[in-house]
Protein backbone atom coordinates (compact mmCIF):
# COMPACT_ATOMS: atom_id res chain seq x y z
CA UNK A 1 0.00 0.00 0.00
CA UNK A 2 2.54 2.77 0.93
CA UNK A 3 4.95 4.39 -1.80
CA UNK A 4 8.36 4.62 -0.49
CA UNK A 5 8.35 7.81 -2.92
CA UNK A 6 5.53 9.57 -2.16
CA UNK A 7 4.63 12.27 0.14
CA UNK A 8 2.21 10.76 3.15
CA UNK A 9 0.36 12.98 5.42
CA UNK A 10 -0.07 10.99 8.45
CA UNK A 11 -2.44 12.44 11.22
CA UNK A 12 -3.40 10.67 14.45
CA UNK A 13 -7.12 10.38 15.35
CA UNK A 14 -8.88 8.20 18.12
CA UNK A 15 -6.25 5.95 18.42
CA UNK A 16 -5.25 5.13 14.62
CA UNK A 17 -3.32 7.14 12.08
CA UNK A 18 -4.72 8.04 8.88
CA UNK A 19 -2.05 7.72 6.28
CA UNK A 20 -3.07 9.81 3.23
CA UNK A 21 -1.07 11.01 -0.16
CA UNK A 22 -2.29 12.96 -2.98
CA UNK A 23 -1.85 11.79 -7.21
CA UNK A 24 -2.31 13.59 -10.04
CA UNK A 25 -6.04 12.50 -11.62
CA UNK A 26 -5.69 10.93 -15.29
CA UNK A 27 -6.41 13.17 -17.95
CA UNK A 28 -10.40 12.28 -18.65
CA UNK A 29 -9.97 13.11 -22.52
CA UNK A 30 -7.29 11.08 -22.98
CA UNK A 31 -8.12 7.21 -23.27
CA UNK A 32 -5.82 4.67 -21.32
CA UNK A 33 -5.64 2.63 -24.61
CA UNK A 34 -4.58 5.58 -26.46
CA UNK A 35 -0.79 5.45 -27.51
CA UNK A 36 1.85 7.80 -25.96
CA UNK A 37 1.77 11.16 -28.31
CA UNK A 38 5.68 12.14 -26.37
CA UNK A 39 3.84 15.49 -25.91
CA UNK A 40 3.10 17.05 -22.41
CA UNK A 41 -0.84 16.75 -21.40
CA UNK A 42 -2.36 20.38 -21.06
CA UNK A 43 -1.52 22.51 -18.17
CA UNK A 44 -5.22 22.32 -16.76
CA UNK A 45 -4.58 18.34 -16.32
CA UNK A 46 -1.75 19.06 -13.44
CA UNK A 47 -4.28 21.15 -11.80
CA UNK A 48 -6.75 18.01 -11.12
CA UNK A 49 -5.60 15.87 -7.89
CA UNK A 50 -7.66 12.73 -6.47
CA UNK A 51 -5.68 10.91 -3.04
CA UNK A 52 -5.41 7.44 -1.79
CA UNK A 53 -5.00 6.56 1.62
CA UNK A 54 -5.42 4.14 4.29
CA UNK A 55 -6.57 3.45 8.38
CA UNK A 56 -4.25 1.31 10.79
CA UNK A 57 -3.54 1.15 14.01
CA UNK A 58 -0.03 3.25 15.23
CA UNK A 59 3.00 1.25 14.02
CA UNK A 60 1.12 -1.42 12.17
CA UNK A 61 2.49 -2.53 8.72
CA UNK A 62 -0.31 -1.83 6.24
CA UNK A 63 1.61 -4.30 3.54
CA UNK A 64 0.23 -7.47 5.55
CA UNK A 65 -3.24 -8.00 4.65
CA UNK A 66 -5.71 -6.97 7.48
CA UNK A 67 -3.29 -4.51 9.07
CA UNK A 68 -4.51 -1.28 7.02
CA UNK A 69 -8.00 -0.20 5.83
CA UNK A 70 -7.20 0.94 2.32
CA UNK A 71 -9.74 3.71 0.69
CA UNK A 72 -9.42 6.10 -2.18
CA UNK A 73 -11.20 8.87 -3.90
CA UNK A 74 -14.33 8.10 -6.03
CA UNK A 75 -13.64 7.42 -10.01
CA UNK A 76 -15.15 11.20 -10.53
CA UNK A 77 -13.80 12.97 -7.75
CA UNK A 78 -10.86 15.77 -8.12
CA UNK A 79 -9.64 18.57 -6.30
CA UNK A 80 -8.13 21.76 -7.48
CA UNK A 81 -4.48 21.14 -5.72
CA UNK A 82 -2.96 18.70 -3.29
CA UNK A 83 -3.99 20.76 0.17
CA UNK A 84 -7.44 20.14 -0.79
CA UNK A 85 -7.22 16.37 -2.12
CA UNK A 86 -5.52 15.45 1.53
CA UNK A 87 -7.91 17.03 3.22
CA UNK A 88 -10.71 15.55 1.74
CA UNK A 89 -8.34 12.28 2.77
CA UNK A 90 -8.14 12.74 6.25
CA UNK A 91 -11.53 13.98 6.24
CA UNK A 92 -12.53 10.58 4.73
CA UNK A 93 -10.24 8.58 6.92
CA UNK A 94 -12.03 10.10 10.56
CA UNK A 95 -15.43 9.02 8.65
CA UNK A 96 -14.12 5.49 8.81
CA UNK A 97 -12.59 5.45 12.13
CA UNK A 98 -16.01 7.37 13.31
CA UNK A 99 -18.00 4.50 11.79
CA UNK A 100 -19.87 6.86 9.71
CA UNK A 101 -18.55 5.89 6.17
CA UNK A 102 -21.10 4.67 4.27
CA UNK A 103 -18.62 1.41 3.15
CA UNK A 104 -15.80 1.02 5.24
CA UNK A 105 -15.20 0.32 8.70
CA UNK A 106 -12.42 -0.35 11.44
CA UNK A 107 -14.21 -3.09 13.03
CA UNK A 108 -11.85 -5.47 11.51
CA UNK A 109 -8.92 -4.23 12.87
CA UNK A 110 -10.35 -3.63 16.18
CA UNK A 111 -11.63 -7.38 16.41
CA UNK A 112 -9.01 -8.96 14.54
CA UNK A 113 -6.25 -7.50 17.48
CA UNK A 114 -4.13 -5.68 14.79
Amino acid sequence: MPDETALWRIVEYEGFEIHVTPRLAPDPTVSPTDPPTGTRLSAASDNRYTYVGYVCHPGADPRIPGHAVPFHADGEENFADQEEALDEGVHVGRSIIEGTHPDLTVLPLVTGGV
